[in-house]
């Protein structure tokens, strides 16, 4: 008898993370032989420890397509990072037991860096618990910080949106900065690594386009040099338009945003850099300004999605079935970038050990001279990331997306796990 799968979506969601549930789900469906059912975790790998478990069989041909078309995710994601086996053995012991219980011998996680780490862990279940299951990673993260794999699903959409935003926006400034807003700073996601912030850079196809000054992680803050450059553009251009990365630290290695709160991970909460940018320009320089943090709307932007986006996270869902029904365990599809013009990629496979808890951070020969800009290399990796629309259909004038019905799996197990979240 063929195993079931389980399938879960972690960290934060993206535009495109349920084109790689669609991917993983369609093509287990083509091979019946081999998978029984997909099991969905209701908010990631917590749906399995607490048997809360979702029946994609129950969904029509039609609704999982329309994932492929549907932002965020769509069987709910979770920060809940499993810790060693040696550290929470009884965490393990009862992932053992729900996939017993439902006849699960393939895993497929979808996620970022602490998301492949979980896969990793799970994978190896089978050689030092004893119980046979094959882990798959599938690559997501709007931050592009997996490394190994050229780019990650959800970063292509994001990116798209920020240099479309930050140049709309621009427009705006301006047309109206002789007697008004001479400032504009648009804030963006990137705790550690500044690909998202990059991405703005993009708008800047020639001399004085904006974004005039990008502020990346990598480069540390310096106030003096900044407001030298702002008001340099100011007086050239007439107005500065400026891209943050939340993750922007002063010399003292501190986030310019830092709340002095941590999230599930273990990681700082930010609490907003834009408006702390602002007011310093204010302070010193005395220009008016306007201000905007993109937060999830950057990563929640299915109407403007890249294509190239799309293709690739549904592909890479197809290969992580494909890759567990080969018997690969351990492993996580990756995209192999052939050549930049014409852009051409193909579907490659890392090891999660290689994969799990390394962060990407952008290469310096990415960032200008100055550190404010990009360089023609950075250019030339992200423009192909952006390429093509894939809109949604639309009714009523609004985007016509699918929410699944997301039936139940009846439990079996006579024991509850008392899950301690935080």
């Amino acid at each position: 008898m063929p195993k079931n799968a389980f399938y879960a979506q972690s960290g934060g969601v993206t535009a495109v993370i349920n084109a790689s549930a669609c991917g993983v789900i369609e093509t287990a469906r083509q091979h019946p032989d081999k998978i029984g059912k997909v099991y969905a975790g209701r908010n990631g790998i917590i749906g399995a420890l607490t048997e809360d478990l979702i029946d994609t069989s129950q969904e029509s041909a039609e609704a999982i397509a329309a994932l492929r078309y549907t932002p965020a995710g769509a069987f709910g994601s979770c920060r809940f990072k499993l810790k060693g086996l040696e550290q929470s053995r009884a965490e393990y012991e009862r992932l053992i037991e729900v996939f017993k219980a439902h006849d699960i011998g393939y895993f497929f996680y979808n996620g970022g860096g602490d998301s492949q780490d979980t896969s990793h862990k799970v994978s190896q279940i089978g050689e030092k618990l004893g119980y046979p299951i094959i882990g798959v990673g599938v690559p997501k993260t709007v931050d592009n910080d997996l490394p190994i794999t050229d780019n990650c699903p959800g970063f292509g959409s994001v990116a798209k949106y920020v240099a479309v935003s930050i140049r709309e926006a621009s427009f705006d400034v301006a047309s109206m900065a002789k007697t008004s807003t001479k400032i504009f700073v648009m804030e963006v996601m990137g705790r550690h690594a500044g690909w998202i912030a990059a991405a703005g850079g993009l708008a800047a196809e020639k001399e004085g386009d904006a974004p005039h000054i990008i502020l990346f992680p990598e480069i540390v803050f310096d106030p003096d040099k900044f407001m030298a450059k702002v008001d340099e553009s100011v007086k050239k251009y007439g107005y500065c338009s400026i891209v943050v990365s939340e993750g922007v630290k002063n010399k003292e290695g501190i986030f310019l945003a830092e709340a002095g709160t941590r999230d599930a991970f273990g990681h700082a909460q930010l609490g907003g850099v834009a408006p702390v940018i602002a007011q310093m320009v204010k302070d010193k320089l005395g220009y008016k300004y306007h201000w905007a943090v993109a937060d999830y709307l950057q990563r929640a932007a299915r109407h403007i999605a890249s294509k190239t986006d799309v293709d690739q996270a549904y592909a890479l869902g197809k290969a992580a079935v494909e890759l567990a029904l080969a018997g690969k365990n351990a492993v996580m599809p990756t995209v192999v970038r052939i050549s930049n013009n014409p852009y051409r990629w193909e579907i490659g496979s890392a090891n999660l050990a290689d994969v799990a808890n390394v962060e990407k951070k952008m290469p310096m020969e990415y960032i200008s001279a100055d550190g404010f800009g990009i360089t023609p290399a950075c250019r030339e990796y992200l423009q192909p990331l952006i390429y093509g629309e894939d809109y949604p259909p639309y009714e009523n004038g609004l985007p016509k997306y699918v929410t699944l019905k997301n039936v139940g799996v009846p439990k079996k197990l006579t024991t509850t796990y008392d899950l301690k979240l935080k």
